[in-house]
């Protein structure tokens, strides 16, 4: 595939990241407004949360994804799935009670978790040699553009926003009682998974319109030739058996793991360190939050420049060396000044730009045989998005009501990202300018 093919793929796909974190910026920027306007309580907020795109919908969907792609290819999944996520999309756009809002939320985050995989999955095989890094920073940067758009949008749309006169002559047509408040507010998330809704709608149509990925029908193929069970069990059995498989799987969730259980507290609890231990407003605190964003687009996009040609050792290094400065800022001086607030929101975005989630989508795609790389990323997804919503719980008793366990939190984020580092430096790949079946062979042998 040339360049401009692979780079045209990516984009197509990449749209499922924008999907993925606008609906769980969606959910959070709107929460507050369905709670007023269906009456919900703690519990109901509590259950929309762990069942959404941001932990255990996703989680479910990705290890159902995961294998679903390596038995009926990465085409099937951009094929249909999207269709799922309009559908939930759709749901909680006219909800009118609590259970058409859960079931919505749980829709979306399941056909988000279906996607990742196959997402990376696709990108990395369907690039050449010397642009598959190039290709991953462009999907993780659509990564960054959805929470920026969609904060910005729901600040524009909320009540009191610039463009609230909008929402309310939307209130209007759709029969709202304009009396009621609540239920005129409300139509500002609405307008929001509105606009998911539309980007869904382009990108289904995009990626409906793709190839199949070359690698996996020729491993389709072979295995036929051979003989062999292509079944989602055996993929199951392949996968815990072969020892390489298994080592990569652990090297690959522990530096992950321990990175993202602090990056899902930063993307959710963010707007709140700033207002509680930076004592700013929830208006200054969300722009702060857009602009922090913005850093991680730019970043995102500079590197993607050099990626192929740069030492994958240099950048990890230096990611990390922005996270832990975040953190150590807390522990050293704190954020009570703008001054300090500001370095730990900008240092936050320069890590978040040169994430380990870079690393971990790429080697992800790059460390499995094309029979089971699908299947291994979604079990591995499964395994954070998990263990982050859990993370997410034991961090608020930690952090305490207005911040007063703040400086305990930030060594507990430390540790995270030391282990992060440390096990990244010891088990990284050697990859880079390597085809994907050349890094299957000098891992799996000829077997494969």
């Amino acid at each position: 595939m040339g360049k401009t093919s692979s780079l045209k793929s990516t984009i197509a796909v990449s749209l499922n990241n924008y999907l993925d974190a606008g609906a769980i910026v969606a959910g959070g920027s709107g929460i507050t407004l369905w709670k007023e306007y269906l009456g919900l309580t703690e519990m109901h907020l509590g259950w929309i949360n762990a069942l959404s795109a941001n932990a255990l919908g996703a989680a479910i969907g990705a290890i159902i994804g995961g294998f679903l792609a390596d038995k009926f290819g990465r085409k099937f999944i951009f094929t249909y799935n999207l269709l799922v996520y309009m559908l939930g999309v759709l749901i909680v756009m006219l909800s009118m009670n609590f259970p058409m809002l859960l079931a919505g939320f749980l829709i979306t985050g399941i056909s988000v978790g279906i996607g990742v995989p196959a997402s990376w999955t696709y990108i990395s095989e369907s690039s050449e040699v010397n642009n598959r890094g190039r290709n991953i920073c462009i999907s993780q940067m659509s990564w960054a553009v959805g929470p920026m758009i969609i904060l910005l949008m729901g600040m524009l749309f909320a009540p009191g926003g610039v463009l609230f006169g909008w929402v309310q002559t939307a209130a209007a047509m759709c029969g709202a009682d304009m009396s009621i408040a609540s239920e005129v507010n409300v139509f500002s998330s609405r307008v929001v998974f509105f606009t998911l809704l539309v980007v869904a709608f382009i990108a289904w149509n995009l990626q409906r319109q793709l190839e199949e990925s070359a690698e996996y029908e020729a491993s389709k193929a072979e295995a036929k030739a051979k003989g062999e069970d292509t079944g989602l069990l055996q993929a199951f059995r392949i996968l815990f058996t072969n020892k390489v498989a298994i080592r990569t799987v652990a090297f690959l969730a522990a530096i992950y793991l321990t990175w993202n259980l602090v990056a899902s507290v930063m993307g959710f609890f963010s707007p709140r360190i700033c207002e509680t231990a930076g004592g700013v407003s929830n208006e200054y605190s969300n722009w702060m939050n857009c602009i922090q964003w913005a850093i991680v687009v730019a970043v995102t996009f500079s590197i993607s420049h050099i990626f192929d040609r740069t030492s994958h050792r240099l950048m990890y290094v230096l990611g990390l060396i922005f996270a832990l400065s975040t953190w150590i800022l807390v522990v050293s001086v704190g954020v009570n000044s703008m001054t300090t607030l500001w370095a730990f929101v900008i240092l936050w975005g320069l890590n978040s730009g040169l994430s380990v989630q870079i690393f971990y989508a790429l080697w992800g795609s790059e460390l499995f045989p094309a029979k089971f790389r699908a299947g291994a990323q979604g079990l591995m997804f499964f395994i954070v998005r998990g263990l982050s919503a859990a993370w997410g719980l034991i961090f608020t008793y930690i952090y305490g009501e207005n911040g007063e366990g703040f400086t305990i939190a930030a060594y507990c984020m430390i540790a995270l990202l030391a282990i992060s580092l440390i096990v990244g430096l010891i088990g990284m790949p050697d990859t880079r300018g390597k085809s994907l079946e050349q890094i299957t062979k000098e891992r799996y042998g000829d077997n494969y």
